[in-house]
């Protein structure tokens, strides 16, 4: 058991889940990295142990009911709690084309795959997690969106990949309201275009940068928003 809060980080092995680990951590939070490869997973802990505080590692595959589960009952027994949960996971399978990718184009099997990862993960994540946060009385859940998920801004390309960050903002809306009257905050975010293995070496922000709105959402105040879709700490229309 520990008095820290404890945070687990879907797909927290590398890009901007492991940077917003690595932030929470220095902010005294013990972080828990959801990793479907252990040996990856360990090795990102290390680089966060490597700088003097704790991290751990759990397998996590948001595509399998069955890893949601056993990954959430480990952390509950070693801490009794899980004050904070990313929801970072994500594929990006689109094409051909990318940008210029078509929904005319869009194989099923890409859009369910995509779905899978990108909303049911989420989904499965969020239900296993919620009930140990209610007992606590304390809980932020984070879902990482994207701008190519706004019904404001709504354009062309990345047609499974779009549909599927719209669907997470929905999920972000109704599970904030459903929790309107308790403890738990439930916002989304748009990192921006960061420079990852999903982002490519082109974008423009560091990784650095795309993890400092995720890591203020998880670890808001009490009078901090909920329901909200927020970029560089500034809510953004859906």
């Amino acid at each position: 058991m520990t008095d820290k809060r404890v945070a687990l980080i879907s797909g927290a092995n590398r890009g901007i889940g492991l940077e917003a680990a690595r932030q929470l951590a220095r902010k005294g939070v013990l972080v828990v990295i959801g990793s479907r490869d252990l040996d990856k997973g360990q090795a990102a802990a290390q680089s966060i142990m490597d700088e003097g505080y704790p991290a751990e590692v759990v397998r996590l595959d948001v595509t399998d009911g069955a890893s949601i589960a056993s990954a959430v009952e480990e952390i509950a027994r070693r801490h009794g709690r899980i004050d904070i949960l990313v929801n970072n996971a994500a594929i990006l399978v689109d094409g051909p084309g990318g940008f210029k990718s078509s929904l005319f184009e869009l194989r099923a099997d890409t859009a369910r795959q995509t779905w899978e990862t990108n909303v049911l993960g989420p989904l499965r994540l969020t239900q296993a997690v919620v009930p140990i946060m209610q007992r606590n009385g304390y809980g932020r859940i984070v879902n990482l969106s994207s701008g190519a998920g706004q019904l404001s801004d709504m354009r062309s390309g990345f047609p499974a990949y779009r549909l599927s960050k719209t669907a997470l903002n929905a999920l972000t809306r109704i599970t904030a309201s459903e929790l309107a009257s308790t403890n738990i905050k439930v916002n989304a975010v748009c990192p921006g275009w960061v420079r990852t293995e999903m982002g490519g070496a082109e974008a423009e922000r560091p990784v650095e940068v795309g993890a400092e709105t995720p890591v203020w959402l998880a670890t808001l105040p009490e009078n901090g928003p909920t329901g909200g879709f927020f970029r560089d700490l500034r809510p953004i229309p859906w």
